[in-house]
């Protein structure tokens, strides 16, 4: 490992605290805006968990997988990205930033759910076990990029462990608790139906990724018939 981290681009920190920035006053506008007060202990309990947790796994990939932290940054525009990926990536972002105002809009603004405690406190608890999950995949795959591409210059080989060894797509499937876990936390139903919106694209995002890499990958095919479930184990 330490031979890796010698070899291994170096990340570019500056970018990266730009990107956490930049990220931050996205959210913090989108959801503060919307909800039009910034009395809102939910939002901002939702924003100390997210950045909180996202910094601490970004400074364990420094650590220990400084190459996969970089295609995090980077992997998104690369000339080898799938055309339909692109599209696709670009309509979940603006139903996430969607989902990010709405939830204000319904939770506090005008208050059309009204959800209890209880279910909000296990959405903070849904959310943190969601950022350990994260840590597992990202501890278990070193070539999980957000763009739909094979790494051939990082060697990409198929990863049938850890998480990988139940379903296909743990990142994915790790999304939907994060998605969930989030409406609750912020006390929005409508988030929940949104969210659903966006787990639809999910899916067929993973079917469209594997076509690419049962092509494209070697043995991926083989991987596909060990690990029968995409996103939940027995059901699909």
């Amino acid at each position: 490992m330490d031979e890796e981290r010698a070899v291994a681009p170096k990340v570019n920190l500056p970018l990266l605290a730009a990107e956490f920035a930049g990220l931050f006053m996205v959210f913090a506008a989108a959801l503060f805006l919307a909800a039009g007060t910034l009395a809102w202990l939910a939002g901002w309990l939702f924003l100390l968990l997210f950045f909180g947790l996202s910094i601490v796994l970004s400074l364990w990939l420094l650590r220990y997988n400084p190459a996969l932290l970089r295609e995090r940054m980077t992997g998104i525009g690369k000339a080898d990205q799938k055309a339909w990926d692109k599209a696709l990536f670009a309509l979940l972002q603006l139903l996430f930033l969607t989902w990010l105002v709405v939830m204000p809009l319904d939770a506090v603004r005008f208050h059309w759910s009204r959800m209890p405690g209880w279910l909000q406190v296990t959405g903070a608890a849904g959310l943190v076990g969601s950022f350990y999950l994260f840590y597992l995949v990202f501890r278990e795959n070193a070539y999980l990029s957000p763009a739909v591409r094979v790494q051939r210059e990082r060697g990409q080989t198929v990863v049938s462990t850890g998480p990988y060894h139940h379903v296909r797509h743990p990142m994915y499937a790790t999304a939907i608790i994060f998605i969930a876990s989030a409406a609750l936390l912020l006390g929005s139903w409508y988030g929940l139906l949104i969210g659903f919106i966006i787990v639809l694209l999910i899916a067929r995002r993973a079917v469209l990724e594997e076509q690419t890499l049962r092509e494209e990958l070697p043995d991926y095919a083989a991987y596909m018939q060990q690990v029968r479930y995409r996103l939940v184990p027995h059901v699909w």
